[in-house]
């Protein structure tokens, strides 16, 4: 029963864990890699006027779904004018005023975007057109046109995709043809077509939007067609029957609404430029998570100050290394002095690097170990006895670093870091178990804790793990699972097999 529940806690617990960490990466973009790079585009709207020597307002449309693109930041730039935003269900708009503007004016709206997985879309369900009253010839070219195309189609969007097709065909007929003399541009083509759909009283809209590239100045905006099904918003390419958003298309606006309203100005004139640059990954899935408002991100170690983030990124890899500890003493049958003394030893290990540290503690403790064989002489209680040891452990750190900074060796200076109390306790706990059982096994003791504290600096000084560990720190159910059914072993260790192979060998 009690087995059955351990695996159940260390399922839950590892599941836990991955689940949250697939999230983090899938939804919010967390990588699981440092140092990884993500495309950003940046889009610039100038905005220039003449004004005229009074008032100036002028309204520009902005930005409002984003299908395929995640925005990181935005920015308004203008010199003494005030800014208003008005958020409205299915557009946003900037509005921008001054008291007297004279001259010339410029004005700087950059949105920052990056691609995403998400696709947001548009809510809004608009009333079915009355249908338009044609005139001659234009009357029997629609009909004949909407009449074949009825034929050939099934709902909404076929009949989208199969009018598109004939409008565009390579050999137009003549129908066809006198509908395309009358538009002269992409957006006067998708008037047509919108014009067309009318009379089957299918809503349609021109949608606006700008093609994100390595960097452009004067990039135009270009025109798409979108037509209503009755559940949804379906987007084609004008001039074919391609369905669906083109990949690198930044939507701008929908409807007929014009860019920019202005009064008290003239001349007024509108430029876009597009600059790709490249960021930190995590940076971009951060003020992603921060426009998603995720609550999983807010309360993680990114949202804390960056030392509070130095100190838990050291402080979430100790799990790893009590881990290490386990394997190496349960499966392995390392025996060492302590359980953690170790993970310990691989922290201070950090900072005086492996060969430095373990020369050092091995210094320490033999001197410490001379000394306190000296002090079992003298019959002193317990307590004075370790107060003592601590003391001349104290010392002995002491005259190591004054020794070493006279040599300029700067590792060794860093023996400060040792745990005090557990170099004092080590000393204690392998002269008992010389005494008790002899140099060999007080030898090994101390043996087996450098490996395992070398083998879990190695661990834990990984630049992946603290990288994990600190942006996933959902991780630790995983460890915590793991350590769970670590602690329902009951068979050999490694180092067992070899004993119990020689008696076999006398056995027979």
């Amino acid at each position: 029963m009690k087995d059955a529940a351990v695996k159940i806690w260390a399922v839950i617990l590892i599941s836990l864990g991955v689940a949250i960490c697939f999230y983090k990466s899938v939804y919010l973009g967390l990588p699981f890699k440092p140092n990884q790079e993500k495309a950003t585009w940046t889009v610039q709207a100038k905005i220039t006027f003449e004004g005229e020597g009074g008032p100036a307002i002028i309204d520009f449309n902005l930005p409002h779904i984003y299908p395929g693109f995640l925005k990181l930041d935005e920015d308004f730039i203008s010199n003494r004018f005030g800014l208003a935003v008005e958020e409205l269900p299915e557009s946003r708009r900037a509005q921008w005023a001054v008291r007297r503007a004279r001259g010339k004016q410029v004005i700087y709206y950059r949105i920052s975007v990056v691609e995403s997985i998400k696709q947001s879309t548009w809510t809004d369900k608009p009333e079915f057109p009355v249908p338009p009253v044609y005139s001659e010839p234009y009357a029997s070219a629609i009909r004949a046109i909407i009449d074949d195309v009825r034929k050939e189609s099934a709902n909404v969007s076929t009949y989208t995709r199969e009018l598109l097709q004939r409008l565009n065909a390579s050999q137009p007929n003549e129908n066809v043809k006198l509908i395309r003399d009358r538009a002269r541009n992409d957006e006067e083509w998708i008037k047509e077509i919108i014009n067309i759909l009318k009379g089957v009283r299918i809503p349609a809209r021109i949608l606006w939007g700008v093609y994100v590239s390595d960097g452009a100045n004067d990039v135009p905006m270009q025109p798409l067609l979108q037509v209503h099904n009755g559940q949804q918003w379906l987007t084609f390419h004008p001039r074919s029957n391609e369905a669906g958003l083109p990949k690198g298309f930044l939507v701008w606006q929908t409807g007929d609404k014009p860019l920019y309203e202005l009064s008290g100005g003239k001349n007024t004139n509108v430029t876009f430029s597009v600059t790709k640059s490249y960021r930190e990954l995590i940076d971009v899935a951060r003020m992603g998570a921060e426009q998603l408002d995720s609550l999983i991100l807010a309360y993680s170690p990114l949202s804390l100050p960056v030392q509070s983030q130095n100190v838990y990124r050291l402080i979430l890899t100790v799990p790893i290394g009590a881990l290490v500890v386990v394997f190496f003493r349960i499966f392995i049958g390392f025996k060492t002095f302590g359980t953690f003394m170790p993970v310990l030893m691989a922290l201070a290990f950090r900072e005086t690097q492996l060969l430095s540290g373990i020369l050092l503690f091995s210094l320490i403790v033999s001197v410490g170990l001379m000394i306190r064989f000296y002090l079992e002489r003298l019959r002193l209680l317990l307590i004075p006895r370790l107060t003592s040891i601590l003391i001349v452990v104290v010392m002995l750190m002491l005259l190591v670093s004054l020794i070493s900074n006279q040599l300029g060796v700067d590792n060794v200076l860093s023996v400060a870091l040792f745990p005090m109390v557990i170099l004092a306790m080590t000393i204690e706990r392998m002269s008992i178990t010389w005494e008790e059982n002899g140099a060999r096994e007080a030898i090994l003791q101390g043996a087996g804790s450098l490996v395992v504290a070398s083998v879990s600096y190695l661990v834990m000084n990984s630049e992946q793990l603290m990288y994990l560990m600190s942006v996933f720190p959902e991780l630790l159910f995983v460890v915590l699972g793991i350590s769970l059914l670590m602690g329902r072993y009951t068979g050999y260790r490694l180092l067992e097999l070899r004993r119990f192979r020689e008696m076999d060998q006398d056995k027979s």
